[in-house]
């Protein structure tokens, strides 16, 4: 693993994962905890993400259609990491259905 550009990579994805992939957030974050010290299940999940992002390059998000509404969705699961009895709170703002707004906080 000494070979592997880990955190860059993982940089890389950030900076994709905030200006135009927010369905990476989630992924994007969680690889980014092994910054430190990455095995490698991480860069194999690092190289999943890759092989992901070059399958949905076509993929985009679309504003349109007759109504355009801008909605909120809120969620806390209240301690739901039994092992470290840590709660994780999370809203999205989508706007005429596609995310605008996102965030999830341990």
């Amino acid at each position: 693993m000494s070979n592997v550009l880990y955190a860059s990579t993982v940089g890389s994805l950030m900076y994709h994962m905030v200006s135009t992939r927010p369905d990476i957030a989630h992924a994007g974050g969680v690889v980014s905890k092994f910054m430190s010290n990455p095995g490698k299940a991480h860069w194999e999940a690092v190289k999943w993400i890759l092989i992901y992002l070059r399958g949905t390059t076509n993929a985009s998000l679309c504003f349109g259609g007759s109504e355009i509404r801008l909605q909120s969705y809120v969620d806390s699961d209240l301690a739901g990491d039994l092992d470290r009895s840590i709660s994780i709170r999370k809203y999205v703002f989508t706007l005429g259905g596609a995310a605008i707004s996102w965030k999830s906080q341990l």
